[in-house]
């Protein structure tokens, strides 16, 4: 978008121009400018470390090491060009190297570059930080990444859009030199990744999924061990799911010898259930209501020979049938409780093989 210049009596468009005409350049003017006006680029950084490469095995440097308020370490890459070049990818490097970087060795870092003791580089991130004292646990769980440049390729914005979707934290900052009528050199400089108005909104989005992604692991690794301990006490009981495997999943399915007909287990938060599932497959829901109401007009003594009432699911909305038999406690019941379901849920099981056997076997598919 253009920027125009406004007077009393008129409003002029400024013209643009370009940091090669300007002849200003990335390390000597850009970086050096920057480094001593970092909040042009964000309110929150205090620049630890100028062309930053503390390493061993590379002679790569990033141009402005940076911590922000919430301690996180933050790269800034600096380009004069109009498309970034491959910044994200040089930057994501740096990202990577720079992660396992400790408090101590942000002390020194920024000692070198004011060119003062340990001490005093360490009063002044504290003083940043608002801290008493070095927090290790605090310090550093994330690293940002910041790009400036004059402009960016549909390839890097592209690319940038697509590593804040997974949880990445790149942010993309346009620095457009003008020229007004009187000569005077303006800067407009924008944040165009993410969108300033959208960034709170998309920190929500990140600390929502990271949450939902941490209760998806916590939640699989416990239908995995409550699996585990189902099976090795089911294969002591009966040869029902003999071969199957413990799963994150929240159900174990298993086979009749007829076709249509699986025994299944399935397992929620606070209950569980045993289960005859009727599916013949796609486009076969009038022979899964046929087989399921072959089995209903059965009922009575169907539930006589299981020893209770079943729960009888003819799901209309499925192109399948069910008939289970629900059993109180799940995965999330405490770990002490378990064996108690499992001892219900496969006696359940061996109840509605015992009931169901006859007619699935004479069962004419």
């Amino acid at each position: 978008m253009a920027i125009y210049e406004v007077s009393d009596k008129s409003i002029h468009r400024l013209l643009e121009t370009s940091f090669s005409a300007e002849k200003i350049y990335e390390r000597r003017d850009l970086q050096r400018l920057l480094k001593a006006n970092i909040d042009v680029l964000s309110s929150d950084m205090l620049v630890i470390a100028e062309e930053f490469g503390d390493w061993s095995d590379s002679n790569r440097r990033i141009d402005l090491l940076c911590i922000d308020k919430e301690a996180c370490l933050v790269v800034v890459e600096i380009k004069r060009s109009e498309d970034g070049g491959h910044m994200e990818l040089q930057a994501i490097r740096y990202a990577a190297m720079i992660s396992t970087m400790t408090f101590a060795q942000l002390i020194e870092a920024h000692a070198g570059f004011l060119s003062c003791s340990n001490q005093e580089a360490e009063a002044a991130i504290l003083n940043f930080l608002s801290w008493e004292e070095p927090n290790e646990d605090a310090f550093a769980q994330d690293v940002r990444i910041v790009l400036a440049s004059a402009d960016f390729s549909r390839e890097l914005t592209t690319s940038v859009i697509w590593l804040n979707q997974h949880n990445l934290d790149v942010r993309c900052v346009r620095l457009k030199p003008y020229r007004t009528h009187d000569g005077k050199l303006l800067l407009d400089v924008q944040q165009i990744i993410p969108l300033p108005e959208a960034s709170d909104y998309q920190t929500r989005i990140r600390a929502k999924e990271q949450e939902e992604r941490q209760q998806r692991a916590e939640r699989h690794d416990l239908r995995f061990k409550f699996w585990s301990g189902f099976l090795a006490l089911a294969r002591t009981k009966t040869s029902l799911h003999m071969q199957r495997s413990p799963s994150i999943h929240n159900w174990i399915g298993g086979r009749t010898g007829k076709r249509g007909f699986s025994y299944n287990y399935a397992v929620r938060e606070d209950e569980s259930q045993a289960e005859l599932y009727i599916d013949f497959g796609g486009g076969q829901g009038q022979k899964n209501l046929e087989a399921f109401q072959s089995l209903f007009d059965k009922k009575d003594e169907i539930e006589r020979v299981f020893g209770g009432q079943l729960e009888w699911q003819e799901l209309t909305d499925s192109r399948a049938c069910r008939i289970r038999k629900i059993i109180s406690g799940g995965y999330r019941s405490r770990v002490e409780e378990w064996p108690a379901i499992f001892e219900e849920l496969v006696g359940a099981m061996i109840q509605i093989d015992k009931a169901f056997k006859p007619y699935i076997q004479a069962w004419a598919s």
